[in-house]
C-alpha cells in the first residue's frame, strides 16, 4: 500500500503554557513535532509525509523544514485540519496515517502495527487499556464508579483506507476530537492495536519533562540526527619561529604561512563542522579575499562553526583530528591541545582527539615544506 502520514500541527495548545504553541516547544534541542515528523518521515512504508499548519504558523521559522514536507493550512477544528491534510495527499495514496504532533515519541513499532492491522481493516489505531479504576466525582467527591472493562485510552497514529476516511469527514459534523470518532460516526470499523505507554500528548508544562525523561531512557525514541564531516587542510611553511597547532603556539624553526593564524588542525575541525551541516567551508564563511580575516585567530573561524551547529539543534559529539607533520613533535602538546580545542567546541575533552603522524619522508610533509591536517567530526540533533 501507498501511505500519506498527515501530522496535525495547527492547534494552539494553550494549557501546556509558554510562549509558541506545545508542538513547537523544545524537547532537547528540537520542536516536539520535529520527533514525529522525523519518525513518520525515516519509515519505510511513508511515500508522503504532510504537515498542517496553523495559518499564523506557516511564514514563521517556528516549525523546521528538515523532513522536507508537503505543508497545508489547517482549520478552525481538528476536523477541519485533517480534511485540509487529505486533500494535500499525492496520486495514488491509498492509506493515510493521521497523528498529534504533540506526541514526539511514537515508535515504528507502534507504526507498524496500524499498518498490519489496515490490511484487513479500513481504520485502525492504537490503544492502551484502562487498568485504573475509574470514578465518577460530583463537587470533589467520589459519586460512583465505572466499570473500566473494554475501556481504552486513545493515542495516534490513527490509519484509514484514504476513500472511506474523506468519505467520512464529509458526512460528519466538524466538531468530532478524533478521526476514530468521525469513522465510528459513518459506521466504519476500527481495529484497536497496541499503543505504548511513552507515546504521550503534550498537554501540560510537566509533559515536557516526562517526554524528556523517557527519551532519555530510550534514545531510539528521539530518532535522532547523526551527521558525520570530514576536513582536510594543508598550509606551507615560510619564515618566523613558531606555528599554531589545535589552538596552541608551539615553538619552531619556521611558521605556517596563510591568511588568518594558519592553524591547519583548527581549520580541519571547522571544516569538517561545516561539511556534517552542508554549510560549505571557512573560505565560503570567511573570504581570504576580505582583509579584516588578515592574520585572524583561527578559534574565531571554529567557534563561528559550532556556533551555526548549535542554531541548527546539533550538538558535537566527537572530533578526531591528525596532524601529518616531521616536525614539530606534537606528542609533547597533546594535552594543551585538547584543552584548548574543548574549551572553543564546548565538548569535554575527552571527546577530542589530537594525534600525529609522518608521512615517511614521502611528499611535501615527508621534505617538511608544510603541515597538512585531517578531521572527522560527528554532529548529533537528540
Amino acid at each position: 500500500m501507498t501511505v500519506a502520514a498527515i501530522i496535525v500541527a495547527a492547534g494552539r495548545g494553550t494549557r501546556a503554557g509558554g510562549d509558541v504553541p506545545k508542538q513547537w516547544q523544545q524537547i532537547g534541542h528540537r520542536p516536539v513535532a520535529a520527533y514525529a515528523m522525523a519518525r513518520f518521515a525515516n519509515h519505510p512504508a511513508i511515500t508522503q509525509l504532510i504537515l498542517v499548519l496553523h495559518p499564523d504558523d506557516v511564514d514563521t521559522a517556528l516549525w523546521p523544514r528538515d523532513p522536507a514536507a508537503t505543508v497545508v493550512t489547517g482549520g478552525a477544528t481538528r476536523a477541519a485540519s485533517v480534511q485540509a491534510g487529505l486533500a494535500a495527499t499525492g496520486p495514488g495514496i491509498e492509506t493515510v496515517l493521521i497523528h498529534d504532533a504533540a506526541r514526539p515519541l511514537v515508535t515504528d513499532a507502534v507504526i507498524d502495527r496500524v499498518l498490519d492491522a489496515l490490511a484487513t481493516h479500513i481504520g485502525a489505531a492504537p490503544a492502551i487499556a484502562v487498568t485504573d479504576t475509574l470514578w465518577h466525582g460530583t463537587d470533589g467527591t467520589v459519586a460512583g464508579v465505572q466499570d473500566r472493562a473494554g475501556l481504552y485510552r486513545a493515542q495516534t497514529p490513527q490509519g484509514f483506507h484514504l476513500a472511506p476516511l474523506r468519505a467520512a469527514h464529509a458526512a460528519g459534523t466538524g466538531q468530532e476530537t478524533d478521526d476514530v470518532a468521525v469513522a465510528r460516526a459513518a459506521g466504519l470499523d476500527v481495529a484497536i492495536v497496541a499503543g505504548d505507554e511513552a507515546n504521550i500528548k503534550i498537554t501540560t508544562p510537566e509533559d515536557f519533562d516526562r517526554a524528556a525523561e523517557l527519551m532519555r531512557r530510550n534514545p531510539m525514541t528521539s530518532t535522532p540526527d547523526i551527521r558525520c564531516g570530514n576536513g582536510y587542510d594543508v598550509h606551507r611553511f615560510g619564515p618566523g619561529d613558531h606555528v599554531w597547532l589545535c589552538g596552541v603556539q608551539i615553538p619552531h624553526t619556521r611558521s605556517l604561512q596563510g591568511h588568518s593564524d594558519a592553524d591547519v588542525g583548527m581549520h580541519a575541525v571547522t571544516d569538517a563542522i561545516y561539511g556534517a551541516l552542508g554549510k560549505g567551508d571557512i573560505g565560503q564563511h570567511f573570504p581570504p579575499s576580505d582583509p579584516q580575516w588578515k592574520g585572524a585567530a583561527s578559534h574565531i573561524f571554529l567557534e563561528h562553526a559550532v556556533a551555526l551547529a548549535a542554531s541548527l539543534g546539533f550538538r558535537i559529539g566527537n572530533a578526531d583530528c591528525t596532524l601529518v607533520c616531521e616536525f614539530p613533535k606534537i606528542g609533547p602538546h597533546h594535552d594543551a591541545m585538547k584543552a584548548v580545542m574543548s574549551a572553543y567546541m564546548g565538548i569535554e575533552s575527552d571527546r577530542i582527539s589530537v594525534k600525529a603522524t609522518t608521512s615517511e619522508k614521502l611528499g611535501f610533509t615527508g621534505r617538511e615544506e608544510g603541515i597538512a591536517a585531517i578531521a572527522t567530526v560527528t554532529l548529533i540533533k537528540p
